[in-house]
């Protein structure tokens, strides 16, 4: 926690999910003396200043005057469009960042339509919630998540450094990108697998007797298709702000099915192993056993009974061995008999040691595969 407050005045516009738990996050750490919330909803408004996510609300640009941070937390369609109208109340010294999942064209905006003096970075925080709204804010909504920052050529350090600290603050990594690599990245990586897995769903119901297979679509198909369930406006807006790399990767895809379709369709057993065994080992070479930026997790399985109070029995034999819990994960369960659960560590030190006291309690514990 600084000494003092990084800034002393913020304005976060559009309190919502993101929005709010930032002012929520940079109010638990008091790196702003004040945050304004600016909304159009009053009734949004009235849950911030009720959750403690601002000090003070607006519903007017004007209000943004003498502020040393605004926050663009709107929805990635509409931050380009606002920027002029924010322009005329944003002075010299005024530094300005958004939290959008597209960087390049928001970020061109903003230089051409900003007073001079004023300085914009743009950012995306890779945190997110499936709650939608201020109801949903989270003060820990940011911690170990990475969180991209796209200054440009003639950024000035000292406002960079400033916005670094604030995220770091609020308790994510901040990662430096250029706006365009950093778009070609969030395609590849989040906007095609939401795109595949919305189609993927879409596949399913237009085929006959679809009712049917989706009592069966677990396993696999659920955990493929998760993300499906994400705002339909949001992405909208996301796919039509990042449309040229998004039909890139898109193409990149449809190459890589046409060549699966081709050797299933010629019963190629070698070249349908060669393409399954080239994406394993691929896989196998990811950091998969890493969340955020945080070290590798040492994770076991321990099988508990379905009863009360089974986790903080769990959670307190660990707790009383000082061992700490990086992350917990109900992988399965019947009702009324008992399940998995995936438990993780920061070290396999204190992998070993879990699996031994779980053990000695009488709760049947392994290392994770």
């Amino acid at each position: 926690m600084p000494d003092k407050p990084l800034f002393s005045r913020v304005a976060i516009v559009g309190v919502g999910l993101i929005g709010g738990s930032l002012g929520l996050a940079i109010n638990r750490r008091s790196l702003a003396e004040e945050v304004l919330g600016i909304d159009r909803s009053q009734e949004t408004l009235n849950l911030a200043l009720e959750y403690g996510a601002v000090h003070r609300v607006s519903r007017q640009y004007r209000d943004l005057e003498g502020c040393d941070l605004v926050v663009l937390a709107t929805p990635v369609g509409a931050t380009a469009a606002i920027l002029p109208d924010l322009a005329p109340y944003l002075g010299p010294g005024t530094l300005v960042t958004d939290v959008g999942s597209t960087k390049a064209q928001v970020v061109r905006t903003a230089w051409e339509v900003l007073p001079a003096g004023t300085v914009f970075i743009g950012g995306h925080p890779m945190a997110g919630s499936e709650k939608e709204g201020i109801s949903g804010a989270d003060p820990y909504l940011f911690e170990n998540a990475f969180y991209v920052l796209t200054p440009v050529e003639g950024t000035p350090g000292r406002e960079l450094e400033s916005l670094t600290g604030l995220v770091e603050g609020i308790g994510a990594r901040a990662v430096r990108l250029d706006p365009l690599e950093h778009d070609l990245a969030v395609a590849a990586v989040s906007h095609l697998p939401h795109l595949t897995a919305a189609t993927l769903v879409n596949c399913l119901f237009d085929l006959p007797g679809c009712e049917k297979m989706s009592l069966l679509a677990a396993g696999g198909f659920r955990d493929t298709t998760r993300i499906a369930s994400g705002s339909p406006e949001m992405w909208r807006d996301i796919f039509i702000s990042n449309r040229d790399l998004v039909v890139k990767t898109l193409s990149a895809f449809r190459r890589r099915l046409d060549q699966f379709q081709e050797a299933v369709e010629s019963s190629d057993p070698g070249a349908i192993y060669e393409l399954l065994d080239r994406a394993r080992a691929l896989k196998s070479g990811m950091p998969a056993r890493t969340r955020g930026y945080l070290p590798a997790l040492w994770e076991i399985v321990a099988t508990v009974p379905d009863k009360p109070g089974v986790i903080a029995n769990l959670a307190g034999i660990l707790g009383e061995a000082g061992i700490n819990i990086y992350d917990i994960e109900i992988l399965r369960i019947r009702e009324g008999e008992g399940g998995t659960m995936r438990i993780a560590f920061a070290s396999g030190e204190e992998q070993d040691q879990a699996i031994t006291l779980l053990n000695t309690a009488g709760i049947p514990a392994k290392k994770r595969p």
